[in-house]
């Protein structure tokens, strides 16, 4: 068959297979060569004879560090050589070894033993400036402590001839449990809000002569007139936001108290209720009341068997009446809060 015949791959092939035969054969049949230094080796190719020359220490049987077939000899690599030319791979970690570390702590710890661990936060809610701590009682419960205090007093300002002095006090604690369904950050929160005295008081002196009005009727407040003993009219009312005590707190809110896993700080929200009651109303009155401008028709309020005073005193207790049964309307507190709270482990 003529070569020109041959496919063009075969072509290519057949120079490397006739270099590998003759490669072969001048292996087979050389002896060990003279002991030549390392520099000194080479090898030789040519177009009519082939000659590999090569350290003494290499075994005529193997090229490169490869065992011949039939050669009866182990190629270098397998003995001492092998270690000098292939690293050595490293010893796996032992599982649990403490030699080995975290870059970053374990984001989530999924349980806590009970009482194992204590939240102290603060917040602001309608109740006033709070305090609360927390404890872990297990995966699914918290237990938590409440007291909040906030006191304003507005100065003395006027409306309409009145001299007011309004002064608020809110002062109150209250427990609760935190309960959170599948271990989520949703929380149910109901509660005992058993200390209560919140209130806002309010004082006012009437401008002598300014007119206002009471159930529908007009009244005066009197002068001081030192010959019919006359002094200038006041008032001082009370409304209370504590009618039931202790009084039910029901609430919901995002976000865990006491995170589970290894951070200290969380910033839970909460809204809800206080079961508080309607508020209660209270009012006093001291001085003296006119029922005309000109303030010839007069009585002191304290007086309860003037006509004067019986007038006045209906009027009020009228009013009041009106204004409890609106205030009757509202019979719970609102309750909303963002809390900041540290957490840390106590055993």
């Amino acid at each position: 068959m003529a070569f020109w015949r041959l496919p063009a791959k075969t072509l290519y092939v057949l120079p490397s297979l006739a270099f590998l035969a003759s490669l072969l054969m001048m292996l087979t049949s050389a002896g060990p060569a003279p002991a030549q230094s390392l520099n000194d080796s080479t090898a030789i190719v040519s177009s009519t004879s082939t000659s590999v020359s090569y350290n003494s220490s290499t075994d005529s049987s193997s090229l490169f560090g490869l065992a011949l077939p039939g050669s009866g000899i182990d190629s270098p690599l397998s003995s001492a050589n092998r270690d000098l030319l292939l690293p050595e791979a490293p010893a796996p970690a032992a599982l649990g070894s403490s030699s080995e570390h975290y870059n970053v702590s374990p984001a989530a710890q999924r349980h806590q033993p009970p009482f194992s661990r204590i939240g102290i936060g603060a917040d602001v809610s309608p109740l006033g400036i709070g305090l609360k701590s927390a404890i872990v009682l297990d995966e699914f419960f918290d237990a938590r402590l409440m007291g909040n205090l906030f006191v304003y007093n507005s100065g003395r300002f006027e409306i309409e001839g009145f001299n007011v002095n309004a002064n608020l006090h809110l002062a109150s604690a209250a427990a609760s449990l935190d309960w959170y369904p599948f271990n989520s950050v949703w929380r149910l929160s109901p509660g005992l809000m058993f200390f209560n005295a919140n209130q806002l008081s309010i004082s006012t002196n009437i401008v002598p002569g300014t007119s206002f009005t009471l159930s529908g009727q007009t009244f005066y407040a009197a002068s001081a007139n030192p010959a019919t003993g006359a002094t200038p009219l006041a008032g001082s009312g009370v409304l209370g936001l504590h009618t039931n005590r202790p009084a039910v707190t029901l609430v919901g809110g995002f976000g865990k108290f006491i995170p589970r896993s290894n951070r200290h700080w969380s910033f839970p929200s909460e809204f809800g209720v206080a079961f508080t009651g309607a508020p209660s109303a209270n009012v006093n009155a001291s001085g003296w009341v006119c029922l005309d401008a000109q303030q010839t028709r007069c009585s002191n309020v304290g007086d309860a068997a003037n006509p004067v005073t019986v007038e006045f005193n209906n009027a009020l207790q009228s009013s009041l009446t009106q204004w409890r049964k609106d205030l009757g309307k509202v019979q719970v507190y609102p309750l909303f809060s963002y809390s900041v709270v540290y957490s840390f482990n106590i055993r």
